[in-house]
């Protein structure tokens, strides 16, 4: 029993923290796939006037899903750079730090600030 509880806390103690979205990474890959079209940093003098910046999509898009999902099968003048999950992951990870702060997700249906239901 000692075992299975060891062996199941290494795997979500190990695991957990890759699940998690790296904005240095997304970062990286924006400045390096992204930049020639869109400004991607405040460092940034200049991208196409078509692109709109990362800045910008971060204040104009909240739906996470729905941006991922626009990185994994981009428009037609966007190329396709064959973007893995996890990369798609860490680039939405780094537009959303530079849009504005976004209010915390409900806690769930036992907090004393939800209306309750009945």
């Amino acid at each position: 029993m000692k075992r299975v509880a060891l062996a199941v806390f290494a795997a979500t103690t190990l695991v957990a923290p890759a699940l998690a979205a790296d904005v240095a990474h997304g970062e990286r890959i924006a400045r390096r796939w992204c930049a020639s079209c869109h400004v991607v940093a405040s460092d940034q003098s200049k991208g196409s006037t078509e692109a709109p910046s990362f800045a910008d999509i971060s204040r104009r898009h909240d739906d996470d899903r729905a941006l991922g999902r626009f990185l994994a099968d981009p428009h037609p003048r966007m190329p396709d750079m064959n973007l893995t999950q996890p990369e798609i992951t860490d680039i939405v990870a780094y537009i959303r730090k530079l849009g504005p702060p976004r209010p915390a997700e409900p806690k769930g249906k036992d907090d004393p600030k939800l209306p309750k239901n009945g």
